[in-house]
């Protein structure tokens, strides 16, 4: 069990990076299951269970399950210093039933006309949204997602520019390997996170070149990383109310205030 940072912490080459790399490429990851805050009594930061396993089931091998479990809890009768929240047994029982059965799965969240929570469902892959509630709301947000592990990898490759001189010319090496080359500018120096399941060359051209068409790849600074993005995997858009409806509800607190305003001096 462990905070955020071991999900993203440390770039290409890092430390953080190679664990990451490592129990990856090893296919030592079976799990992440993302847990509420205010779990536990001296802090209220986000958790994570890492469920590693060097005997997956052939089912399971080269794939990667994150849960997201963030919403399954429920608040305490009596707060333990920072812990507030505590997961109900039915919550551990859909968690542990997930991971059991390796299923993707949706959330809906149904809401009455007051925007209060009504009922909850878990839908399975290729199950259908619920009805909306008369006058209410469904929120439909993904709890379990599978990855391919090399989806989590990711290529950092060095973009050079050249050199100029004053006359705005570049630079040529004169020495070994760098000979009748152009010299690269640390100050204009830059980095790129390549997916490892991209081809650096057409990602190159397609996004780099357009605006920089002198660039190049150093590619012997080329260095591969691992990083878990769990909350990017999970987020839905939701797209902000019209703005008539904001306008409306701005109209109505300004006549309020200026219903006020008038009581008093009148």
């Amino acid at each position: 069990m462990l905070n955020g940072s071991p999900l993203f912490t440390g770039g290409a080459g890092s430390g953080e990076s190679e664990i990451r790399r490592y129990c990856l490429e090893n296919d030592l990851v079976e799990a992440i299951v993302g847990l509420p805050t205010d779990m536990f009594y001296n802090t209220g930061i986000s958790t994570y269970v890492w469920i590693l396993s060097n005997r997956k089931p052939e089912h399971r091998r080269g794939q990667v399950q994150l849960i997201d479990a963030v919403s399954f809890w429920q608040k305490m009768r009596k707060s333990l210093g920072s812990k507030r929240k505590e997961m109900p047994e039915e919550h551990i029982a859909t968690v542990t039933r997930l991971f059991g059965d390796f299923a993707e799965a949706r959330l809906a969240i149904l809401t009455d006309t007051t925007g209060k929570e009504v009922s909850r469902q878990v839908l399975l892959a290729g199950e259908p949204d619920p009805a909306v509630p008369q006058g209410g709301k469904v929120r439909v947000t993904p709890i379990s997602r599978i990855f391919r592990n090399e989806v989590f990898g990711y290529r950092t490759i060095t973009v050079e520019r050249p050199l100029r001189d004053a006359a705005g010319q570049p630079v040529l090496g004169q020495k070994g390997k760098a000979k009748g080359k152009p010299q690269p500018d640390p100050k204009l120096r830059d980095t790129e996170n390549v997916p490892l399941a991209q081809d650096v060359t057409d990602y190159f051209k397609r996004e780099v070149l357009p605006h920089a068409p002198d660039a190049w790849i150093d590619h012997d600074k080329t260095k591969i990383g691992y990083e878990i993005p769990f909350n990017r995997h999970f987020y839905v858009f939701e797209p902000p109310r019209p703005l008539s409806a904001i306008d409306a509800d701005l109209k109505r607190v300004t006549d309020r205030i200026k219903t006020m305003i008038d009581g008093l001096t009148a």
